[in-house]
């Protein structure tokens, strides 16, 4: 009556071994490190790279506890303690950053785990700390989306001027008022062949005609769904741009995330800087494009680094070679309005496709026609410093505001190129509305803290359940520790970032989890009352006592989904433990419960008592109580 298959055990091993593989790297705790990352697409952080760090560290008498390395990505080196972690930063700086104003690397200051190679080898990693237990700053930036609207309205008067040229539309004067586009025509069928072509050639654009002092005025509008898109594009610019600056921070889990329709939270764990951290986020770039100085003296300037020719720079492109440039700027990144990576129609080359305004396409097809067979350098110009991000050869005149940018480029390559030259500046102006600096010791208060939160309240809740549930209470009680290893587990396998208020969810539910355990020990308790056996009591104790626990954990998941959907910071962390200790609950509280009773019970066939504290029967009944101890009704059942 009350067995499980023997598959039903194989599950409950199962997931507690992998619960305590992936709960164990979280006990060890953290190493400081020096964290070595490429400052640049053109360098990697590869074998040789550690053998340099590896070198300079014996000669300088520094034993790193740990080296590990993510061939492409980031080298880290773990250390004994702070002091020669400090050590370690200011060596490695020297040994790998010939010139410190132009790094190749990036060395900063981390923690990694302390856990064993072997479990670091099955991928088990312990969760990250967020900003409240780490320590480190955190932003709140608002994006000024009606300075992005604006920018693009005046973009378009542009277009739409030159596209009322090239179809001989006269018209007597184009202004904008904010977001409205304004154009005055001496009469109605003017005005409605500009319309008639605003429309064909304007997709975001809605135009109206008003009377307007003896002229007619069209009124031309950006469309609620283009506006809209607009905003989205700039806000997903503004964060990819803040990602590419945070990385030279060499912020080991940054969080950048929007937040709401106009706002973006950053939060940067471990930085203790804040004034370098806000001169990083509110960094601006330029683009340029100028032509590549062809003569002899600039080839010569290029390969044996000599005197540049007057009116010309020497800047270095993407593999660290000279490109000399005229310093006469012909387009700048106001007049590109897109880029996006792509393919040749006919080469079937990884290509970048840019588009420019009228102003910049007018430009482009002059100089491109007067320039075939030359080079054009596209430039990036970031903190006063500029790098060639391409220089193209000029096949053809290139008109209609649309360029392709080929050279032998890979889809890597391309992306990476169209991703500089989109994001290379924010969309849209931002303003810091929120500042907040979290120190190290603070966190390891709230570690401390949240732990003990967490730890009494297991505690007092087992010991509760044992007094009064007796043999239950302590299935009750392992089954709750098997409970927060799940949900431990599941965080540490999802990598996701543990917050103070979400230590605060786990201290939650460990009183929400052990309501499953008292419904079903009470529903025994009840059919013991009745009269049943004690196989039966147990098998209807557990059956009947699933409905009511299933409705009350779904009715609970919907509230911590509604955070989870309409939340933001430490209230998604907050909701995200919430859910998940919901899911393991369940799992612990009916199946590996009943697992564990099932093992000590249900081998006897003929069952007696069960421990389960005491069972008061109705007044009026023969008998006042009936403890644990004592005999209930003879079951007949078999098993």
């Amino acid at each position: 009556m009350n067995r499980y298959p023997i598959w039903k055990y194989i599950v409950i091993v199962v997931a507690l071994l992998v619960g305590a593989l992936y709960t164990l790297p979280n006990f060890f705790g953290e190493a400081p490190a020096v964290q070595i990352s490429a400052a640049k697409s053109i360098f990697t952080v590869d074998s040789s790279v550690q053998s340099k760090v590896k070198e300079a560290l014996e000669k300088a008498s520094l034993t790193p506890t740990s080296m590990n390395l993510d061939a492409g990505r980031s080298l880290k080196v773990g250390f004994d303690n702070t002091e020669n972690q400090l050590k370690a930063k200011e060596l490695i700086q020297k040994t790998l950053n010939a010139n410190v104003d132009n790094p190749s690397y990036i060395v900063a200051l981390n923690l990694i785990p302390r856990s064993p190679t072997w479990i670091s080898n099955l991928h088990a990693d312990p969760m990250y700390l967020g900003l409240d237990l780490r320590g480190g700053v955190h932003f709140m930036l608002q994006v000024d989306m009606q300075a992005a609207l604006t920018k693009r309205a005046e973009s378009l008067a542009g277009d739409i001027r030159g596209q009322l040229r090239e179809k001989n539309i006269r018209h007597s004067g184009i202004s904008r008022d904010g977001q409205i586009i304004e154009i005055l025509f001496k009469d109605k069928a003017t005005a409605d062949e500009a319309s008639r072509t605003i429309k064909d050639q304007f997709l975001e654009l809605q135009s109206t005609q008003e009377p307007s002092n003896g002229e007619i005025k069209l009124r031309a509008t950006l469309l609620p769904q283009a506006a809209k898109k607009i905003q989205e594009q700039a806000l997903k610019q503004n964060i990819t741009t803040l990602h590419n600056r945070i990385n030279e921070l060499g912020v080991s889990e940054p969080v950048i995330q929007q937040q709401g329709l106009d706002r973006i939270v950053v939060q940067l764990p471990g930085v203790q800087d804040t004034a370098k951290a806000k001169d990083i986020l509110g960094r601006t770039a330029t683009l340029e494009v100028r032509l590549v100085d062809e003569s002899a003296e600039a080839r010569s300037a290029e390969t044996n680094n000599g005197l540049v020719p007057f009116g010309s720079e020497r800047f270095p492109d993407r593999n660290g070679l000279a490109v000399v440039v005229k310093k006469q700027v012909i387009l700048t990144g106001e007049n590109l309005t897109d880029a996006q990576p792509g393919f040749d129609n006919q080469t079937q080359e990884a290509a970048v496709h840019l588009t420019l305004d009228a102003k910049g396409a007018r430009v482009f097809r002059d100089i491109t026609r007067e320039n075939v067979g030359k080079r054009m350098a596209i430039l990036l110009f970031e903190k006063g410093k500029g790098e060639v991000v391409t220089a193209p050869v000029i096949r053809t005149e290139i008109g209609g505001g649309r360029v392709q940018i080929t050279g032998h480029m890979n889809t890597v390559e391309a992306n990476d190129t169209a991703l500089l030259l989109r994001a290379g500046s924010l969309a849209a102006p931002m303003e810091i509305i929120e500042e907040r600096t979290i120190g190290p010791s603070l966190g390891a208060e709230n570690i401390a803290k949240g732990f003990d939160s967490v730890t009494w309240g297991f505690v007092a809740v087992a010991t509760f359940m044992c007094i009064y549930y007796l043999l239950f209470g302590i299935f009750s009680s392992i089954a709750l520790a098997v409970n927060l290893m799940l949900l431990v587990a599941i965080l540490s396998m999802l990598q996701a970032t543990l917050t103070l208020p979400g230590m605060a969810a786990m201290a939650l539910v460990l009183g929400m989890a052990i309501d499953a355990n008292v419904l079903i020990n009470e529903r025994v308790r009840e059919e013991l009352r009745n009269g049943a056996a004690p196989q039966t009591a147990i098998l209807n104790g557990y059956e009947r006592a699933w409905s009511t626990i299933l409705d009350s954990n779904v009715t609970t998941l919907i509230a911590g989904l509604s955070l989870l959907a309409f939340g933001s910071g430490p209230v998604r962390g907050f909701a995200v433990v919430h859910c998940l200790g919901i899911l393991t609950s369940m799992f612990s509280a009916v199946f590996f419960s009943r697992g564990l009773v099932n093992l000590w019970y249900g081998q006897k066939q003929r069952l007696q008592t069960v421990s389960i504290g005491t069972v008061w029967r109705p007044s009026g009944s023969d008998t006042n109580a009936l403890t644990s101890n004592e005999k209930s009704t003879p079951s007949t059942n078999k098993k």
